[in-house]
């Protein structure tokens, strides 16, 4: 991961997944593994709140790991998927989580703007690296 913060933005097809930091981003896509499985359950259909392509979001967790922190966004329910995910099988990833979003679809500069504005809010960007200890 180039930049210390990462945003997602997720749907139930794709997840846009931007490195970004003060004056740059870099971007990358992850789709699930079989395009003709859709993501979403439904309550009470025996799956456990289980997702049909655990993959997806291992693969989302993978390209995310190193951030420091982390913003989810996207408009439906598999935002909140892929954080429930992250608490039960990435723990580490978890913790980087910073903030949950909802956002309809974005064009990539609106979402930037948005993961911008976010970061800048939470911790004025900090550079790249992570922060010193506090003491």
């Amino acid at each position: 991961m180039p930049h210390y913060h990462a945003a997602i933005w997720i749907d139930h097809t794709e997840a846009k997944i931007f490195s970004l930091n003060r004056d740059s981003a870099n971007e990358w896509s992850i789709r699930p593994h079989d395009q003709h499985v859709h993501v979403h359950h439904k309550a009470g259909k025996g799956d456990a709140g289980h997702t049909h392509d655990e993959s997806y979001f291992h693969s989302v967790a993978a390209a995310v790991k190193d951030a420091g922190e982390i913003l989810i966004a996207g408009p439906g329910t598999a935002k909140t998927e892929l954080k429930h995910h992250f608490d039960r099988h990435d723990p580490q990833v978890a913790k980087k989580v910073v903030g949950v979003e909802t956002m309809d679809h974005p064009t990539d500069g609106e979402f930037l703007k948005l993961a911008r504005k976010f970061f800048a809010h939470s911790d004025k960007l900090r550079p790249d690296s992570p922060p010193p200890p506090r003491g």
